[in-house]
């Protein structure tokens, strides 16, 4: 089992996305189930998220 952790922009909502490294994502109103994601397919997606911060 991973440690799941949310975003710090999250603050104490009970309703966010939840990482868990090596393990993938999740709702945090449904921990029970997750989303499998690879580690290529992750910096793939912040990448993408960070360039558009930049761009706005």
């Amino acid at each position: 089992m991973t440690e799941w952790r949310k975003s710090s922009y999250s603050g104490n909502s009970s309703e966010c996305v939840e990482v868990g490294r090596g393990v993938g994502i999740r709702d945090s109103k449904a921990p029970v189930t997750h989303l499998a994601i690879g580690t290529s397919a992750w910096s793939a997606f912040l990448e993408a998220t960070k360039a558009d911060k930049l761009v706005r």
